[in-house]
């Protein structure tokens, strides 16, 4: 931080101890953790000792300011005595293990980081034996000053102010700067969504004009009125049409996706629907108005142009005011209902089902209007069309949820054995209805296995709405129906005949990377996380592959009774079960993550469950990969060559998780993945993961100095995360995006595209990074 953010931050600090203090002009302890936000007891207290220069048991402002301005003008050497003071609990000069061991054990729960104790004595060794270079027993002040300046890092953080390492909230002062929209890059970056957006204006203006003009004899609000209709007839065809699913996938795999923005049809779909509510609000403003203006010098007063069909206005027995009401209302309800608001908060149903009165809004305008039908009739039939071919592909063939597995943070890892007609490209998603859920209700999720895994297919869900809670509820009781004994024994048997296929079968690459029976495994036994990850490629949900006849099996009638037990879920493990669930899917609909294969050098970042698009891509990828590789009896070499399927030459993947647990949703997957490139390539990677966890304080922090030294050291000597368990070693804290950027930019790998799926909020961030290194920049719109 700069002088005068330093500055702003004292002058923060005396107005909080004012506020604070009593009349004795002193806080304690606890005013003090509060007037700092300090909340972990170690640091608290130790920070407080420190300042208590008297030792009377209270700070004054001027104990507080002295010993702050000592921290932030200080030199090298005054921080760092500082910070072994910090360390030296009892004060005898030196830090030794049992010190060095509780500093550590409070830096893991001031980053929300869960580690066992033979982990956490691991860490604390790992660094008292890098420290103590005289093996005296302790760490002196000199023997931590040099370890520390073997992490350039840190000693590159100690140079930053006392204020980066308090971190009292809302100091930081945005620097006044250009807004995105008015910048060269935001153009070129955005130029077809921007030319799209420039005709569509420019065709309503057209609409409206010649509309107007065409019905000038009725006055001024009359052609308002008659002028918003026309282009009402436009956009209330024109909305539909950007979510023709089915023809959009398809168009996307042709040369229309470089002319059109069709990686943004939701967004578009959006601002078409907002025009509707403007253009419907002007429309009925103009025509109340003149009917006003009729009823002043008519034979009908106002309320029986609006509310009766006396008046006789409309093609359709006069009805064109009571339904202009009618649909006034529904568009209104529509647009508050599908607001983010309504969406995110949990009310998917409120949204879903509101949304569905586009049907009612159809019809009610081919009453309403004698000209809409004109419009409608040939993308209304091609909706029909999509909308009956959807119906009769989701009845097609027995699907069945065939596993599931509960991971952390209420992520519902559904496996859907896979009909053979069923063909999707990574990255794409589908809706599915489960009727033992909810009989009605159709929800999209991302595919998160690999297309090459040919028997099942993933879904990886997170709880966040009443659907989704209720599937992790209906999975998550336990079983109310006792089994029959030898129906039991039956499925086992079968169970076990099935791991002993997928076991023989491990090695074969049309499953993808790995059986889905070792993730199964795998996650039974590491705890069983959560939504976004399972082992094995994941997306919304996600499992284990189905349950195929072997030679061994049961005859008919004997099979009959195993699938009919299988009907009813069969617990195996807490989280884990076998079932036979019917469901249906509509799909698959592509995303913009299909230009992936078409990019040089890709960067996919995944924020929270927002990997489960890349689970399947990062599958799909390094089949591919694997197919170039060649190996001999000394080495092995990948060749760097670009075909039709796939041109990537390089392949960055950054996730993003707020703790510890959403990592083993897909830390199998991304254990395998590490596997497959265990040598190293001539031109370096060929896939780079790179992990941070939001809730560990990052590296400038002086709380978390001394444990992200450990870990350091710990990966190094273990070579694997002590987080994670991946090579990867797992960054504290957010991406510093300008730097992650620089480093990609510098790497000359061809042209760098950049795929996000998360939160909105961070994709703007990340956008704007694009745009000032000229990234081209997707995101998960659905």
């Amino acid at each position: 931080m700069s002088s005068d953010d330093d500055t702003r931050w004292l002058e923060w600090v005396t107005k909080q101890f004012e506020s604070i203090a009593g009349e004795d002009k002193e806080i304690d302890l606890h005013e003090f953790k509060t007037a700092l936000k300090v909340k972990e007891s170690f640091f608290a207290e130790r920070f407080f000792a420190l300042f208590d220069s008297d030792q009377s048991g209270s700070i004054s402002l001027d104990e507080l300011l002295k010993a702050l301005n000592l921290l932030i003008h200080g030199t090298e050497t005054d921080k760092l005595r500082f910070l072994f003071q910090v360390y030296d609990v009892d004060g005898s000069g030196s830090i030794d293990p049992d010190e060095l061991k509780t500093v550590l054990k409070s830096c893991l729960q001031e980053s929300a980081i869960s580690l066992p104790e033979e982990k956490l004595e691991a860490l604390t060794l790992v660094l008292f034996e890098s420290a103590d270079q005289d093996n005296s027993g302790s760490i002196t002040f000199e023997e931590l000053k040099a370890e520390l300046e073997n992490f350039p890092e840190v000693m590159e953080n100690l140079t930053i102010s006392a204020a980066n390492w308090l971190k009292p909230p809302d100091v930081d002062q945005k620097k006044p700067q250009t807004h995105r929209y008015l910048t060269r890059a935001y153009w070129q970056n955005n130029s077809r969504k921007l030319l799209f957006l420039c005709v569509y204006a420019l065709l309503n203006l057209a609409l409206f004009v010649c509309a107007a003009l065409y019905h000038r004899y009725g006055g001024g609000w009359f052609m308002l009125a008659k002028g918003c209709g026309q282009c009402l007839n436009f956009n209330c065809t024109f909305v539909m049409v950007l979510m023709l699913r089915r023809c959009l996938t398809w168009i996307r795999a042709t040369w229309v996706v470089r002319v059109l923005p069709l990686d943004q049809n939701i967004l578009l779909h959006q601002i078409v629907g907002y025009a509707i509510l403007f253009f419907t609000v002007v429309h009925t403003a103009a025509h109340v108005v003149n009917f006003a203006r009729m009823s002043a010098s008519g034979d009908f007063s106002l309320w029986e142009y609006l509310f009766t069909t006396r008046p006789g206005v409309g093609w359709v027995k006069g009805t064109a005011s009571l339904t202009g009401v009618v649909l006034q209302l529904l568009i209104f309800l529509m647009v508050i209902c599908s607001s983010t608001f309504v969406r995110r908060s949990g009310h998917f149903e409120v949204f879903y089902w509101t949304h569905l009165s586009y049907i009612w809004v159809w019809i009610i305008l081919i009453i309403h209007c004698a000209n809409f039908w004109k419009w409608f009739v040939v993308p209304g039939l091609v909706f029909l069309l999509e909308k009956i071919v959807g119906i009769a592909v989701s009845r097609m063939g027995g699907l069945y949820i065939v596993e599931v597995n509960l991971l952390p943070s209420k992520v519902t890892h559904l496996v859907i054995r896979r009909p053979q007609f069923f063909h999707f490209k990574p990255g794409d998603y589908i809706y599915i209805n489960i009727p033992k859920i909810a009989k009605y209700e159709w929800h999209p999720f991302t595919i998160s296995s690999a297309p090459e895994q040919s028997d099942t297919m993933w879904l990886h869900v997170r709880s966040m709405g009443q659907w989704t809670n209720r599937l992790y509820e209906y999975f998550k009781q336990p079983e109310s129906q006792e089994l029959h004994p030898k129906r039991l024994t039956t499925s086992l048997r079968q169970h076990r005949q099935q791991e002993k296929d997928n076991m023989f079968n491990s090695s074969d690459s049309s499953r993808g990377v790995a059986s889905n029976e070792d993730d199964s495994i795998e996650l039974t036994s590491f705890r069983q996380n959560g939504p976004e990850s399972g082992a094995g490629p994941a997306s919304e949900s996600g499992s284990q592959g189905s349950l195929k006849p072997t030679p061994d099996e049961p005859g008919p009638a004997e099979r009959g009774e195993a699938l009919q037990l299988r009907e009813i879920p069969a617990k195996f493990g807490e989280n884990h079960r076998f079932c036979n669930i019917k469901c249906y899917v509509d799909g698959p609909y592509g995303t913009p993550t299909r230009q992936i294969f078409a990019s040089e050098h890709a960067v996919l970042i995944g924020a929270g469950i927002g990997i489960t698009p890349f689970a399947s891509i990062l599958q799909s990828i390094m089949y591919r990969y694997r197919m170039r590789k060649h190996h001999c009896p000394s080495h092995s070499w990948c060749e760097n060559i670009k075909d039709d399927d796939m041109k990537l030459r390089k392949v960055d993947f950054i996730w993003i998780n707020r703790d510890q647990k959403a990592f083993e949703w897909f830390v199998s997957l991304l254990t395998k993945l590490e596997l497959e490139q265990a040598d190293e390539e001539p031109e370096g990677r060929f896939l780079e993961m790179h992990m941070y966890m939001t809730s560990a304080l990052s590296k400038n922090d002086m709380k978390a100095i001394g444990l992200q030294m450990a870990l350091d050291l710990l990966a190094k000597k273990e070579k694997k995360d002590s987080i994670t368990g991946l090579k990867t070693r797992t960054q504290p804290g957010r991406p510093r995006w300008e730097k992650v950027f620089q480093k990609l930019s510098e790497e000359n790998k061809g042209k760098v595209h950049v795929f996000y799926c998360g939160a909105p909020s961070l994709a703007k961030a990340i956008k704007a990074q694009c745009e000032n290194f000229g990234f081209k920049f997707y995101k998960e719109n659905f």
